[in-house]
């Protein structure tokens, strides 16, 4: 049985200022703690259901693992509809990627807000094979739950960095390019992909900020259908779409 000061502990870890004091974050959903469990992020502890132990005993081998009920789990998750088993991980420290060195493709995100669209940028990181992203210091947290929650696993092979997009990007040598998503930009399909630079994403709302204009080498737009309506493409969506074009087998 969970004591109160337990209960209180893990439900402080719902919010950012006491992740960041203890290092810790939670991971929720058997994908997400399985893929935390066989990655390189250390886990400190588990709480299960009796149910879900004894499916995945193996799995849990060496880590201390707690039996909750589910009336339990309901007083510890961040989720509306908690899964079997929640984590506590410690918190990753990663160095910046140093801008001179780049070899690959980074995505670089400017103040994305929306958890789920952070999660799901993560997860495509992850599908086509980067390794690094950097967030502007106004990105939701990436240990918030709901973006854990929405990477389903990635978030232990994909290193998530905060940086001062402004300060990182004037680093940059000439012959490493950004490739920014603007709607003022050439038809992403035919940009010359050169195997290694920044791919900018901007927000939601407001899309990549004028002051990140200077660093952006080429445009790219995602062209619409003829006679779309749409404004603009979800950040996650446009993402995806990108990384797909500069990652897909091939370029």
């Amino acid at each position: 049985m969970l004591s109160k000061g337990k209960i209180k502990v893990l439900r402080s870890l719902h919010l950012n200022k006491y992740r960041r004091k203890e290092g810790l974050f939670l991971a929720e959903g058997t994908v997400n703690v399985l893929d935390f469990l066989s990655g390189p992020l250390e886990v400190k502890e588990l709480f299960v259901t009796e149910n879900w132990l004894n499916e995945h005993k193996r799995a849990v081998v060496g880590i201390k693992a707690e039996t909750v009920t589910r009336q339990e789990m309901h007083k510890i998750s961040a989720l509306k509809n908690p899964s079997e088993v929640l984590a506590i991980v410690k918190m990753p420290e990663y160095p910046l990627p140093e801008i001179l060195n780049i070899r690959n493709y980074i995505l670089a995100l400017d103040d994305i807000r929306d958890p789920g669209n952070l999660g799901t940028i993560i997860r495509t990181a992850d599908w086509f094979g980067i390794r690094d992203v950097v967030c502007s210091e106004e990105t939701v947290d990436a240990f918030n739950p709901k973006v854990v929650q929405a990477t389903m696993g990635s978030l232990a092979r994909v290193k998530v960095h905060y940086a001062d997009l402004h300060g990182w990007l004037s680093e940059k040598p000439e012959n490493l390019k950004v490739f920014g998503a603007l709607l003022q930009g050439d038809d992403i399909r035919k940009v010359e992909k050169p195997g290694k630079g920044i791919l900018l994403i901007g927000s939601e709302a407001h899309g990549i900020s004028p002051k990140l204009y200077p660093f952006v080498d080429q445009p790219v737009l995602i062209p619409a259908a003829p006679g779309s309506g749409a404004e603009s493409l979800n950040a996650a969506v446009a993402a995806a779409i990108v990384c797909y074009e500069f990652c897909k087998p091939g370029i």
